[in-house]
């Protein structure tokens, strides 16, 4: 028979086992860009906040356009994208509660080493799309309404030109997929340079441009309104705000390396 000290001990170990799995089971939902997973930068920071924080993160990669959709919803708890422009809409329709500046790389311009359409050294991005376009050289676009598609067509825009016809891919797809498609098609496309790094499946691409100072990719990191999705983990969210933009996420940030060679700047450092 079972004595009552016995019983209590029991439940008393039970709801310990219970408060822990509980504990284990803090997480947040956070939608973010192919660029960032991609590139590996999750994969060596995201674990660094959970030893901190005890907040599992669960990534939702997508387009911006798609991630911030997916916030609307209120099916992410935070968004951390790069298209300043549909951060900041996301926030003033009350979706978000305030954009944060997180950290910054650049888009470079990947095409065939032979560079059928000489943009090489140009160093005007809108300029090597004209040309581009002028030798009907292939082009692979994301066309998803993420970030690096936005700054694209921004770029085309600056051109003068709204590309098309059979020299102009849109995949509808993410990063990788598109450098894979360029790789197999011997084509141009725009990438993230975190991204960039981390593919190995270059065939006989490079990068054909880079330094265009509108080639600049900052980032935002948003937390989703409760008093629009009262089920969201506001504290957790903020939780993982705070760390990220604070000075442990920003030194994270800033020693995920690829081959020796940074791959996001911390905002901290310098961003502007």
């Amino acid at each position: 028979m079972i004595s009552r000290g016995s019983s209590l001990l029991a439940l008393l170990a039970l709801a310990a086992l219970a408060g822990t799995a509980s504990a284990r089971e803090r997480s947040i939902v956070l939608a973010s860009t192919t660029s960032t997973q991609d590139s590996g930068l999750f994969g060596h920071i995201l674990p660094l906040f959970t030893v901190r924080t005890g907040i599992e993160v669960k990534v939702v990669a997508q387009g911006t356009g798609q991630a911030l959709d997916t916030a609307r919803r209120g099916d992410a708890d935070v968004v951390l994208v790069h298209a300043r422009a549909q951060e900041e809409r996301f926030v003033a329709e009350g979706f978000g509660v305030r954009r944060h500046d997180v950290m910054y790389n650049d888009y470079v311009l990947i095409g065939p080493r032979s560079d059928p359409a000489g943009v090489k050294g140009s160093g005007d991005a809108a300029a090597a799309l004209r040309r581009i376009a002028e030798a009907r050289a292939p082009f692979v676009s994301r066309g998803d309404r993420s970030g690096t598609h936005v700054a694209e067509l921004a770029l085309w825009k600056a051109a003068g030109l709204e590309p098309g016809g059979g020299w102009y891919r849109e995949i509808g797809g993410g990063m990788g997929a598109a450098l894979n498609t360029a790789s197999g098609l011997d084509a141009y496309t725009l990438s993230d340079r975190g991204t960039w790094l981390s593919f190995k499946n270059r065939g006989g691409l490079g990068i054909a441009l880079e330094g265009d100072t509108r080639l600049f990719n900052p980032y935002g990191v948003i937390p989703v309104n409760p008093e629009r999705h009262p089920h969201v983990k506001r504290e957790e969210a903020q939780a993982f705000v705070d760390w990220i933009t604070g000075p442990e996420g920003q030194a994270a940030i800033a020693g995920y390396r690829i081959g020796g060679e940074p791959v996001f700047f911390p905002w901290a450092k310098g961003g502007s």
